[in-house]
C-alpha cells in the first residue's frame, strides 16, 4: 500500500509492486498456457527436460515439462515478493539479472545439443534479453525516492 505525507495508506500499491505483480501473474500464466495442447505446438513431444522437447509455446518458444514448471515457480515467488515494495524489487531485479544470465546460457548453448537443458531456442533467448532488461530497469526506475539516498521502503515494507 502506497502511504500519503501524514503516513496512511492510500490504497493504491507503489509502481514497483504493481509492476512485480502484474509479471508475477503473467509468469504464472505462461506456466499454464505452456500445459495446454494448441496453444503449445507438438505438445505431444513435450519432454521432462532437455534440448530435444519439440513443443513451442504459441509455435515460438521451445518448452519443457521443467521449463514450465520454472515459470510457475517464478510467478507464485513474485507473488509472495510483490507483497512489500522491498520484495517487489528483489523480484524484479532479481528477476532481471537471473534472465540475462539465462540468455548469456542461451546463446552459449543453442544448438549445442545435450548442453542445452532447459531448452531454449533463438526466440526464448531475445525473450530473456528483453526480459532481463525489462525486468532489471523497472526495479531501479520504480522505486520512491530512487537515487535520492533515502530508503526506499517504509516501516511497514520491511520482512
Amino acid at each position: 500500500m502506497a502511504h500519503n505525507v501524514r503516513g496512511r495508506t492510500t490504497g493504491r500499491k507503489p509502481p514497483a509492486q504493481l509492476a512485480a505483480l502484474i509479471l508475477a501473474v503473467i509468469f504464472l500464466l505462461i506456466g499454464v498456457l505452456g500445459f495446454i495442447p494448441g496453444i503449445t505446438t507438438d505438445y505431444y513431444d513435450l519432454s521432462f527436460a532437455g534440448h530435444h522437447s519439440e513443443a513451442k509455446l504459441l509455435g515460438l518458444f521451445q518448452v519443457s515439462v521443467l521449463h514450465n514448471l520454472v515459470h510457475l515457480v517464478f510467478g507464485l515467488v513474485g507473488l509472495v515478493l510483490a507483497r512489500t515494495l522491498a520484495g517487489a524489487r528483489v523480484f524484479l531485479i532479481g528477476g532481471g539479472a537471473v534472465y540475462l544470465v539465462l540468455w548469456i546460457y542461451g546463446l552459449a548453448v543453442v544448438n549445442k545439443g545435450s548442453a542445452n537443458w532447459i531448452p531454449v531456442n533463438n526466440a526464448d533467448n531475445w525473450l530473456h534479453l528483453l526480459l532481463g532488461i525489462g525486468m532489471l530497469a523497472l526495479g531501479l526506475l520504480l522505486s520512491r525516492r530512487a537515487g535520492t539516498g533515502g530508503r526506499l521502503d517504509n516501516p511497514i515494507d520491511r520482512p
